[in-house]
């Protein structure tokens, strides 16, 4: 199992990759794409995130002393970024993710690239995780 910080590496290699952010909006495209979709179920209010100018859903699990996290939105930049983080926190321990420090996000220069929405939307999903990571972390 990857830990939080190689799978940070990662991302930043990737997307290190591409020459414009053209090319990285089609990539996190791609990654929301792949995104594993939440189950209808869990498309509640309660699962709904706060602060998103888009409709995000996010639903976490605890299995085996790890977090599990599923997602879904109606926007696909979004449903993009909400992949990259879930493939960065998500089979991770609740102390593992409640101390995760994500520099990836400077690092690949995502935070500047969103609009000023956008940009609360992407804090306030990680501050979701974190809070979902913290009721597990008993």
């Amino acid at each position: 199992m990857r830990t939080i910080s190689e799978i940070q590496v990662e991302i930043i290699e990737d997307f290190g990759m591409f020459e414009d952010w053209m090319q990285k909006y089609e990539y996190l495209i791609d990654l929301g794409k792949e995104l594993t979709p939440i189950d209808e179920k869990h498309k509640t209010e309660d699962n709904l995130i706060k602060g998103c100018q888009s409709r995000v859903w996010l639903h976490a699990e605890h299995i085996d002393g790890k977090i599990i996290y599923t997602a879904n939105s109606d926007a696909i930049i979004t449903k993009g970024i909400v992949a990259i983080l879930i493939s960065v926190l998500s089979g991770h321990t609740p102390s593992e993710i409640v101390n995760a420090k994500l520099d990836f996000i400077n690092e690949i220069g995502l935070k500047e690239q969103l609009s000023p929405t956008r940009a609360n939307g992407l804090v306030s999903m990680i501050k979701q995780m974190k809070i979902y990571a913290l009721a597990y972390n008993n």
